[in-house]
């Protein structure tokens, strides 16, 4: 499949600069890409990447000035662009039959929407709800009581334990288990007791948790995800954590228990975030950063986690210890000490 740059300049509402006949045999990223293939660019921090890439055209940004010999189209959002390119170059998507497979296990009492596609293995237990058009992966198991809503997408080998709550157009990748016992024990006579967890998880319409991801039910009340929150691999969720709409967890982040995160907020990959606490709408948190109190806002990082402008402060102090060392030492040669 060939495009010419006419043709995607147009389907991309884009203003373009150079040959229109030019062929368009791929798509790939600006390392990666050959003559005959578009990138794009929108981050100025990749320019050095811009300057050597071999593709033959470009989606740029309205603003772009750089002189490059590629062909480049101007677009609004040069990265939605190119991935509107992308699609149509990608094999076609992969699809499942609506159905039973033979193999998966369904309670009679179950009850499955219209087009429910449930693959080889998966078992669905007493009293469980799916909605239309959604697909259960093979091996996953839907707990009892629980409901999950329309258009949703679990992946293989998922575990969505009792009475948990799935909103629609939800994404589950492989490996992560929803529901699972929040970490809950109390010290009686001298040996940890669990603490029963009789909560459950509650996840809005619009999210997507990555594989390996764990989202634990709460002691009370609900774990809850909201709205759009994205979640990447290998992320706790503890008991009666709340995250708020449209925020965004990096892989090997940890959440302990009770925790309200903010609407919008972003958190990096590798924090821990002890429990109890609040982080504000819009906050940003560093990668590989310790948040230990709750967080009014802007941009934090470090352990424990301080505003970004005196974790820098921090870190080019450290950075002059050892010439300051030889000042000290040189001066206390100088008076005899």
């Amino acid at each position: 499949m060939t495009f010419t740059l006419q043709e995607l300049a147009r389907t991309s509402g884009g203003e373009l600069i150079g040959d229109p006949t030019l062929q368009i045999t791929g798509a790939a990223s600006l390392v990666e890409a050959t003559p005959g293939e578009i990138s794009f660019f929108g981050n100025r921090k990749y320019i050095g990447l811009l300057r050597k890439t071999r593709a033959s055209a470009i989606f740029v940004p309205p603003d772009f000035a750089e002189p490059i010999n590629a062909a480049h189209i101007r677009v609004s959002n040069p990265t939605k662009a190119f991935e509107e390119v992308l699609l149509k170059f990608a094999p076609k998507p992969i699809t499942f039959a609506p159905g039973v497979h033979s193999s998966a296990v369904v309670d009679p009492s179950a009850q499955l929407g219209e087009r429910v596609s449930i693959q080889p293995l998966a078992v669905i237990e007493p009293g469980a709800r799916i909605g239309d058009d959604t697909i259960i992966g093979a091996g996953s198991y839907v707990g009892q009581e629980t409901v999950i809503g329309s258009a949703c997408l679990i992946y293989p080998n998922v575990t969505i334990r009792e009475r948990s709550r799935i909103g629609s157009r939800v994404i589950i990748h492989s490996g992560a288990v929803i529901g699972a016992d929040g970490f809950g024990f109390e010290m009686v006579d001298g040996r940890h007791q669990k603490i029963q967890q009789l909560g459950r998880v509650q996840i809005d319409d619009d999210v997507e948790i990555g594989a390996n991801t764990t989202v634990d039910r709460a002691r009370y009340g609900r774990t809850w995800i909201q709205e759009g929150v994205k979640i990447d691999n290998l992320v706790q969720i503890a008991h009666n954590v709340v995250i708020g709409k449209n925020s965004v967890i990096v892989a090997q982040t940890g959440i302990s228990g009770s925790t309200r995160v903010g609407e919008r907020v972003i958190i990096a990959g590798q924090v821990g975030v002890t429990g109890h606490i609040e982080i504000a709408d819009g906050s940003i948190i560093a990668g590989m950063s310790g948040v230990s109190k709750s967080i009014p806002g802007g941009v934090w990082f470090g352990y424990p986690a301080v505003p970004l402008a005196q974790a820098k402060q921090q870190i080019a102090w450290v950075h002059r210890l050892g010439k300051l060392f030889a000042r000290v030492k040189e001066i206390e040669k100088k008076l005899g000490l």
